[in-house]
C-alpha cells in the first residue's frame, strides 16, 4: 500500500491592512456619524460663527453705545488695554481659583456618587440615581439665590446651624470679604455640577470590561489595587471628557457671582468683568475684546486637556 503525500504548499502570512489605515466598517460609521451629526454641527456652527466673528470685529474699535456716531477704528488697542490692566489678571486669577478648586472636588464627589450609583441594589437604583442628579435639574439662579439666603447673615440659617465649628459664628458675614465669598460661590457650583460629572464617570464605569476585575481578583488584586491598575486606566476617555467639559462650563462661571456677590470683594470673574464692560458701561468694544479673549482662553484649556490626557477616542469605543 503506498501512500501519497502532497507537495509542501508555502504558508503566507495574512495580508494585514497598511499601518494607520482603517478598515471598510470603521468608514462606513464614520461616514453614518457625519450624516447625523453634520446638520446639527451645521446649525450650531452658524448659531455660534456670527457672535464670535461679530465680537472679533467689534474689538477692533473704540465704540460706546450711547455714543454711536464716536466710533474710531484702534486695531489691537482695546486688547492693548485690557492686558495692560491688573484688572484682568485679578480677574483671571479668580476665576483659575473657581474652576481648579470646584473641578478637582467635583471630580473626587464625582466618581464616589459614579460608584454609588454602579454598586446599589438593582431595585433602588434609579431612585438613587434620580436622587443625585436632583441638583443638576436645578436652574443655576435659583441655585445661586437659594445659596445666597442660606448663608446671608440677615436671613440665612447657616450661622445659627453650623455655630459650634470654629470661626463661624451669628455675627458672621459670609460675602463681607473675598475668602468666604469664594468659599459660598465654589460650594454652590459643587452641589450643582457635581451629578454631570458622576453622569459621564457613570458610563465610564460601565465601559470597563468585567472580565478583567475578575482577572484582578484572581490575580489577588485589592480593592484599591483593581481601582488603580483597571478601573481607572479603562476610565481615562471618560475622565478626560468629564473635566474638559466641566472645565470649560467653570471657567465661564457667571451666574453665581452676580447674584451672591455682583463682583464685590474681588470676586468678579472673566464673565462678569465681560458682562460689566459690555452692558452695564456700554463699553461695546472693551467688552468685545474681553469675550474675545474668555474665548481665547477656552480654546487653550480645551487644547491642553485633549493633548495632555493623549487619549485615542477611536480606541477607547473599540475601533479597529
Amino acid at each position: 500500500m503506498t501512500q501519497t503525500t502532497l507537495p509542501p504548499v508555502e504558508k503566507t502570512q495574512p495580508v494585514s491592512s497598511p499601518r494607520g489605515s482603517i478598515s471598510d466598517r470603521s468608514r462606513a460609521e464614520r461616514r453614518l456619524g457625519w450624516m447625523l451629526a453634520g446638520p446639527a454641527f451645521l446649525v450650531m456652527l452658524l448659531v455660534t460663527a456670527y457672535p464670535i466673528l461679530q465680537a472679533v470685529y467689534e474689538s477692533l474699535f473704540s465704540y460706546r453705545l450711547t455714543d454711536p456716531n464716536n466710533r474710531s477704528f484702534v486695531g489691537l488697542g482695546n486688547y492693548w488695554v485690557i492686558l495692560s490692566d491688573p484688572l484682568w489678571w485679578q480677574s483671571l486669577g479668580v476665576t483659575v481659583l473657581i474652576t481648579v478648586i470646584t473641578v478637582a472636588v467635583e471630580l473626587v464627589l464625582g466618581f464616589a456618587l459614579a460608584l454609588v450609583m454602579a454598586k446599589a441594589l438593582s431595585s433602588i437604583r434609579p431612585v438613587v440615581r434620580a436622587a443625585i442628579l436632583i441638583p443638576y435639574a436645578v436652574i443655576t439662579v435659583v441655585s445661586a439665590f437659594a445659596w445666597q439666603f442660606a448663608f446671608d447673615i440677615d436671613t440665612g440659617f447657616v450661622n445659627s446651624w453650623f455655630a459650634w465649628l470654629p470661626g463661624v459664628s451669628a455675627d458672621t458675614d459670609w460675602f463681607g470679604d473675598f475668602g468666604t465669598s469664594l468659599v459660598v460661590v465654589c460650594a454652590a457650583e459643587i452641589w450643582k455640577t457635581t451629578p454631570f460629572i458622576s453622569l459621564l464617570l457613570l458610563a465610564g464605569l460601565a465601559q470597563v470590561p468585567e472580565v478583567l476585575q475578575e482577572a484582578a481578583k484572581v490575580d489577588g488584586a485589592t480593592w484599591w489595587q483593581r481601582m488603580r491598575k483597571v478601573t481607572i486606566p479603562n476610565m481615562k476617555a471618560a475622565i478626560m471628557v468629564a473635566l474638559l467639559f466641566r472645565s470649560l462650563d467653570a471657567f465661564r462661571v457667571f451666574d453665581s457671582i452676580f447674584i451672591m456677590t455682583g463682583g464685590a470683594n474681588n470676586t468678579e470673574s472673566v464673565s462678569f468683568l465681560a458682562y460689566r464692560q459690555t452692558i452695564a458701561r456700554l463699553e461695546i468694544g472693551l467688552g468685545s475684546a474681553v469675550s474675545v479673549l474668555l474665548f481665547l482662553c477656552v480654546v487653550l484649556i480645551a487644547f491642553g486637556f485633549i493633548k495632555g490626557f493623549k487619549v485615542d477616542l477611536a480606541q477607547a469605543r473599540g475601533d479597529r
